[in-house]
């Protein structure tokens, strides 16, 4: 348990710019208290002492905004920033070094029973309002952009994007150690942009070709 504790204060301290020090990220980051919590509720639920697990797991809830299923299982520093509405469902996997930002939801989509809830490799960042929903791997140093609704398996070292999430960026470059993950949000690609791009240039581009011709023409005919 402690050595959770300060593998996630140390994960805090290297990702969030506005942490000072590690008196403050456990007194006051609300990501570390709903960890904390959540690894009695998983030891409970281990146990089969599910209601008592599901009863601090609601607990952790309404101090944090963050509610984590009792079965889920994470591993070492996880960093939930800010955390408010973030949603993690009971067989969700979630591996090493993961950084989720406020609003995600990690879910099903129905009421099918067994593995239901996706596995996230090491080192993925999920952005604000991100919702991954159904039994399927994320994998590892993948990102996925703010909003965007994956819905389907993410190979490893991708970057997703839209409604429904689409691969956009795709890299073979490994980030080994927590301190060395991307947590750019903003600079995405956007194919949709891209797509409007292309075609705005081929429009200038057919205009021109056109008034071109309307002047030989109208040279021609004088």
């Amino acid at each position: 348990m402690f050595k959770h504790l300060r593998y996630n204060i140390r994960a805090v301290l290297e990702r969030d710019p506005a942490a000072r020090n590690g008196f403050e990220v456990f007194l006051l980051y609300p990501g570390v208290h709903a960890l904390i919590m959540h690894r009695w509720a998983h030891w409970l639920y281990r146990h089969r002492l599910k209601f008592i697990a599901r009863l601090l797991s609601q607990f952790n809830r309404f101090l944090t905004g963050i509610e984590i299923h009792p079965g889920a299982s994470i591993g070492k520093g996880v960093f939930i920033d800010h955390g408010m509405g973030t949603v993690i469902g009971e067989t969700t996997v979630i591996g090493d070094n993961v950084t989720i930002y406020q609003g995600v939801t990690l879910g099903g989509t129905g009421k099918e029973t067994g593995k239901r809830h996706p596995t996230i490799g090491n080192n993925v960042m999920i952005s604000a309002g991100a919702k991954i929903l159904g039994p399927f791997k994320v994998g590892d140093n993948s990102k996925i952009g703010a909003g965007s609704v994956v819905l389907s398996e993410v190979p490893e070292n991708c970057t997703v994007v839209g409604v429904p999430g689409r691969i956009v960026k795709r890299e073979d470059k490994r980030v080994e150690q927590a301190e060395c993950i991307d947590l750019d949000q903003v600079r995405l690609p956007d194919p949709v942009f891209d797509a409007f791009s292309r075609m705005t240039e081929r429009v200038c581009e057919l205009e021109d070709k056109i008034k071109k011709l309307e002047e030989r023409l109208n040279s021609e005919a004088l």
